[in-house]
């Protein structure tokens, strides 16, 4: 499908330079002379470079569409994530570092997003917020209610991040896998 270079929005996901590439940030320019121009930051699905590039109007680039399928992780082997098609039952292997900083998130049978172009997998999207227990942190300090007061904690998968004074070992938590941040206590 193709679309004017100004038509391009973070998230789209345009084949330039015959690579795939992700628009990041998109900066619409008008300058005082000349024509107006869409400055666009785009990273590289395949290997993660990144580039800036100016779109004019007139320019037209070839938006793609990832297909986009349910997947089951089921182990770790090493450096290697093994993860199986929810509708086919067909296994995939995917390097722990094509998944990224993410990985630690994953679980035995977390259901997950892998993308695919020309039945290649370019992206893995795990959910937005995982349940983990804390398995270390400070103990709870009676009477300590700052609002802006947060002290360090391991969770089960090994990521450290900080919670409010009120949570105590055994605790399981809703976590942000972008930031790994605090979220709010499981229900």
């Amino acid at each position: 499908m193709k679309m004017n270079g100004n038509e391009i929005k973070p998230g789209n996901i345009i084949k330039h330079q015959d690579t795939l590439w992700v628009a990041v940030k998109c900066n619409a320019v008008k300058p005082g002379k000349g024509g107006a121009f869409n400055q666009v930051e785009l990273k590289n699905l395949l290997d993660g470079r990144k580039l800036n590039e100016r779109f004019r109007a007139a320019e037209t680039v070839e938006r793609v569409r990832l297909e986009q399928k349910p997947h089951s992780f089921l182990y770790a082997d090493g450096e290697m994530l093994v993860f199986m098609n929810s509708e086919t039952y067909e296994q995939i292997n995917l390097q722990a570092e094509f998944v990224g900083e993410q990985a630690v998130y994953l679980t035995d049978g977390m259901e997950v997003e892998v993308e695919f172009y020309e039945e290649r997998p370019i992206t893995v999207a795990i959910p937005e917020q995982v349940t983990l227990e804390v398995t270390d942190t400070e103990p709870v300090v009676k009477g300590q209610t700052a609002a802006n007061s947060f002290k360090p904690a391991t969770l089960s998968n090994g990521v450290r991040t900080t919670v409010p004074p009120f949570v105590g070992i055994g605790e399981n938590l809703v976590i942000n896998t972008a930031d790994g941040s605090y979220v709010k206590r499981a229900d």
